[in-house]
């Protein structure tokens, strides 16, 4: 609002004030005295502008944004520890919670038993670098008896701090809608703050009078692992009887499943420039096709249906360096879109020639 208000405007408006018979010129006793002021009245407009902009949410960082928010009760998610599954050998080991295992930079503890030679792991590490590092894990003390243990599977996603942009559109959605006594709103809302979740449905009588379906994906937007359902179904409704030992209200019985993933798999027939070939070029394809998917993905709590669209894959692959023009795309083996109902979400199934 302030940007045209400079340090020149300024003084040249200081200046104009001064009656024209005394001396104005550069170097003068007048204009060595208004000259810092001049400089310290735009420093001033400089803060004013950053005023206005801080006191507005669409505009505000991040610390001003968290001042704004905090006066809705909106807090910004906090980064979480990513669940995994670890398998050890012999099935007789007995481990106890808090045991202590390493794998690359990062530790791990045990948290509960799942089963003979299986067993629940917390990476000590909150954000997602913990989601991604699998393979054998080394106790951080001497445990008599173990021969070998892996870390073999994610079960809930670690995630980062809510970013600010995510922390502001929640700031901005909650003023077109309130979230009340079991409507849509609150079992989303409710359902997001879970640790682990990355978007949710709801179904409202789905199974009859009080009955709420809630389909969720995790925070990497895949289909959710069993824990995670089991998860979010002792934090809603752990009895499934209507009688309120949740975050149900009294009457509500609550059902978390997950989405079924679908696979899509691109068949790829391409010109290629010179020293290029699909066997070069085959692990930029299959990410350009998985990052298309991801953003589908990511979209999915917010449509009915999905379009898998052959344009948009085409357009991703034809942006490689190497590929020159496509003479043929297919998805599952047919030229044509593919539209999945809420119930499934695409996931790649590789890319062939």
């Amino acid at each position: 609002m302030y940007e045209e208000v400079t340090y020149e405007e300024i003084l040249e408006r200081m200046l104009e004030r001064v009656p024209d018979d005394m001396d104005k010129r550069e170097g003068s006793i007048i204009y060595d005295a208004l000259a810092p002021a001049a400089i310290e009245l735009q420093i001033m407009y400089i803060e004013l502008d950053v005023i206005l902009k801080e006191t507005f949410a669409d505009k505000a960082s991040r610390e001003f944004l968290l001042r704004r928010a905090a006066e809705r009760g909106i807090t910004p998610k906090e980064a979480t520890h990513a669940i995994l599954k670890g398998e050890f050998t012999p099935p007789t080991l007995e481990l106890e919670p808090g045991t202590r295992f390493s794998c690359e930079e990062l530790n791990y503890a045990v948290i509960e038993k799942v089963s003979d030679a299986m067993y629940r792991l917390q990476c000590e590490t909150e954000g997602i670098v913990g989601n991604s590092i699998f393979g054998r894990i080394i106790p951080i003390n001497y445990i008599p008896g173990l021969e070998t243990a892996d870390l073999t599977e994610l079960l809930i996603p670690g995630e980062e701090e809510e970013d600010t942009e995510s922390l502001r559109k929640r700031y901005f959605d909650s003023f077109h809608s309130q979230e009340f006594g079991g409507n849509k709103k609150d079992y989303m809302k409710k359902t997001h703050e879970i640790p682990g979740v990355g978007a949710v449905k709801v179904t409202p009588v789905w199974n009859g009078p009080g009955t709420v379906k809630l389909t969720i994906l995790d925070a990497n937007f895949r289909k959710a692992d069993s824990a995670l359902l089991e998860k979010v179904q002792q934090e809603i409704d752990p009895m499934q009887d209507g009688e309120g030992d949740g975050l149900a209200p009294i009457g509500h019985v609550v059902t978390v499943d997950t989405p079924q993933e679908f696979p899509v798999t691109v068949t790829v027939q391409a010109i290629y420039d010179t020293g290029y070939n699909f066997e070069e070029l085959h692990s930029q394809l299959e990410n350009a096709v998985e990052n298309y998917l991801a953003s589908l993905r990511g979209q999915w709590e917010g449509q009915e249906s999905l379009a898998v669209r052959l344009a948009q894959i085409e357009a991703r692959l034809m942006s490689i360096d190497g590929i020159i023009d496509l003479s043929l795309v297919a998805l599952n083996g047919k030229a044509e879109n593919i539209i999945l109902d809420s119930a499934k979400i695409p996931v790649s199934g590789g890319v062939t020639s």
